[in-house]
Formats: C-alpha cells, sequence, structure tokens
C-alpha cells in the first residue's frame, strides 16, 4: 500500500455519519462535487474548520492532469481557506472554538529539526504539503486542520477574506520560493518566467525589495497586460520577441540578476537558466512533473545558484502585517467568484485562464 494510501485510510479510520459537499478526486482528469463524510477529530492537536471561503491552486491542476502520483483516489483536493473553529482536540492551546483563521497550505508540528528551522514544507512528523494531498483538503464544506495552534494564523480586522485568502498560499509561494531563495537585492535585474498567479505573486512582492528593474516573460498578452499592473516594468512575449535580447540590452550583456521560473516546464526552466548572470540565482518555482535538463556543461562555469523548494508559509506573519499596513496590496489576485455548489465551473473557469483571463478564483458556501 503506498504512504499516501496509508494516511487516507488513517485519517478516514473515524467514520462519520454526518455527510458534507467536497471536491473529490477520482482519478487523473477526474473529479466530482460530491456527498463526503464531514471530519472529526482525529488527535488531540487538531480542529474541524468550517470553510468560509477557499480557491484553486495550480497544484490542483498538476494533480489532475496526474503529475502528483502521491494523491489517492477519493481524496478531497484544495489546500486553502480561511474559516471558522467548529471544535478543537484536548491538546489545542492557543486556537479556541468560534475563531475565524487562515489556514496554512503547509502544516507544521513545531518541534522536529525542520519545523524549528522555520522549514516547515519538510516537517519530519505529519506536516509539510498534506492538506489535499496526503489527507483530505480544503475544497469542501469543513476541513480538519492538524497541529492547528502551529498552522493557523487569527484572522485580524480590516482584512477582507479574498485578501487573507491570498496569504494561505499563493503569495507566500511567489515571494518565499522566488523573491527570497533568488535573493533578490536593491538595483537587481529580475527575470519572471511566468506571468501566472506565482509568477505575478513574485513579481508583486519583489517590488518590496527595490529592483531595478522586473521583466515578465510569458506567451499570453493577457498575463502580460496584468504583469504591468502587479508591478513589472518590462513585458517580452516569448513567442514573438527573444527576452534574452531584451535582458541584455537592460544589463549590459551581462544577464538577468535573478530569474525566477514559475511555470513548471522544461523549455521555461531552460529559458530562466539561459538570461542568468554569472553569479546569479535561478530560482524554480514551477511544479514540475516531467523530468528537466540541466545544462551544467553550460552552467558549471559561471557560478550560478539554481534553488527549488516547497513553499513553507513562515512569511505568513510578514505579509500578513503588511497587508494589515496596506504596505503590501493582494486584492487585486481574485478575478472570478463563485459558490461552492460551483466547483466544476470553477474548475473549468480557472483551467481555461487563457480564454477566461481568471487569475484566482474563490468559492464560498
Amino acid at each position: 500500500m503506498s504512504k499516501s494510501a496509508t494516511v487516507l485510510e488513517q485519517h478516514r479510520s473515524h467514520p462519520s455519519n454526518k455527510t458534507m459537499r467536497a471536491l473529490v478526486y477520482g482519478g487523473p482528469g477526474l473529479k466530482k462535487w460530491t456527498e463526503a463524510p464531514k471530519p472529526q477529530l482525529l488527535h488531540d492537536t487538531d480542529a474541524i474548520v468550517k470553510v468560509d471561503i477557499t480557491t484553486i491552486c495550480g497544484s490542483d491542476l498538476h494533480i489532475l492532469k496526474g503529475d502528483v502520483p502521491e494523491v489517492s483516489i477519493g481524496l478531497i483536493l484544495g489546500h486553502e481557506a480561511i474559516g471558522t473553529v467548529e471544535s478543537i482536540g484536548t491538546g489545542v492551546k492557543v486556537v479556541q472554538v468560534g475563531q475565524r483563521v487562515l489556514v496554512s497550505c503547509v502544516t507544521s508540528c513545531s518541534i522536529c529539526r525542520f519545523c524549528r528551522e522555520g522549514r516547515f514544507g519538510q516537517c519530519l512528523n505529519g506536516g509539510g504539503w498534506i492538506l489535499g494531498h496526503l489527507i483530505d483538503g480544503t475544497q469542501a464544506e469543513y476541513v480538519r486542520v492538524p497541529y492547528c495552534d502551529t498552522s493557523t494564523y487569527p484572522v485580524p480586522p480590516g482584512v477582507s477574506d479574498e485578501e487573507l485568502l491570498m496569504l494561505t498560499d499563493i503569495v507566500p509561494t511567489g515571494f518565499e520560493i522566488g523573491v527570497l531563495s533568488g535573493a533578490v537585492a536593491p538595483g537587481d535585474v529580475v527575470a519572471v518566467v511566468g506571468a501566472g498567479p506565482v509568477g505575478l505573486s513574485a513579481i508583486k512582492t519583489a517590488r518590496l525589495f527595490n529592483p531595478r528593474s522586473i521583466v515578465a516573460i510569458d506567451l499570453d498578452n493577457k498575463r502580460l497586460d496584468q504583469a504591468k499592473k502587479f508591478g513589472a516594468d518590462v513585458v517580452v512575449n516569448n513567442g514573438t520577441s527573444d527576452p534574452l535580447e531584451q535582458i541584455m540590452k537592460l544589463t549590459g550583456g551581462l544577464g538577468a540578476d535573478v530569474a525566477i521560473e514559475a511555470v513548471g516546464l522544461e523549455a521555461t526552466f531552460e529559458l530562466a537558466t539561459t538570461l542568468i548572470r554569472s553569479c546569479g540565482h535561478v530560482a524554480n518555482i514551477g511544479v514540475h512533473g516531467k523530468p528537466v535538463s540541466l545544462h551544467l556543461e553550460k552552467l558549471w562555469e559561471k557560478d550560478v545558484t539554481i534553488t527549488t523548494g516547497l513553499v513553507d508559509t513562515r512569511t505568513i506573519p510578514n505579509l500578513l502585517g503588511l497587508v494589515e499596513s496596506k504596505k503590501l496590496d493582494v486584492s487585486d489576485f481574485v478575478t472570478h467568484r463563485f459558490k461552492m455548489d460551483q466547483m466544476i465551473e470553477a474548475y473549468d473557469t480557472f483551467s481555461k485562464a487563457g480564454t477566461t483571463g481568471a487569475l484566482k478564483v474563490t468559492l464560498t458556501p
């Protein structure tokens, strides 16, 4: 039996006679909005959260393409939510029943080696990216949140649910895995390959570091128009123009200081590595479902740093403060709004972003 199947079986080892509606994974290409068991408390550090608002992530589309084989048939998808705590385990010390919370996409035990280092995505005690991946997730009316004291954050006053929802995954991902891992610094030229939601997140949060220029690269002119609104100084359609030529003009022939890959394809990863200068940083955010070529014959002598990573969400408190103080505006990510019973329509809209113009969609009860 696979690890994911074992975890799912354990997750449902206490069946409930109560049901709810949820988006259930049926295997590659298959999903259904249907009845599912309402989650129950399994551990003393759990909370059951009533979902007030959730969304769909590019990772969910990767799951449906079959790129994430650990996901078991029958799993409830989704890993982002704002909700109201309905019940808590006996070991919960901070979270309270009735409290509204931001549910992080990454779960932290807080005590293992990696969690103590702030690397929650690598949690050794059953945390990391588990919601909608190894255990039932947030695209449902209710969700069980393990380690809720260290995997949720109180909802601050004066910030909308839609803004908060962007801080559960998409904004921390662009910020941590793109901007911080890429070591963006004042005066840098930053190339962002891919102007989808995560690329736009990287663009928006890179501006916090006062780079000299941010260059957005994509094949979709609508996405590039969005990139300008999110803070890109230069946009390049790499279907009609040569992004390397544009980068070289900006940098006097050196190349980009930081190249952020935000798609998850071999071609976009290779493009990012061609744009980088000697001693530069390539930060890979994209979820890759297939192998890519790493041209060390060209890169080995350039002293290039290449980073990959799963978001840790350790920056959520900082981002919450920036949003609450109006220093960071994340209100422009949401383009489409649905009710939960419109989940299949929402997926269709989000998956056809080239036609619909969708960035992030929201779903409410």
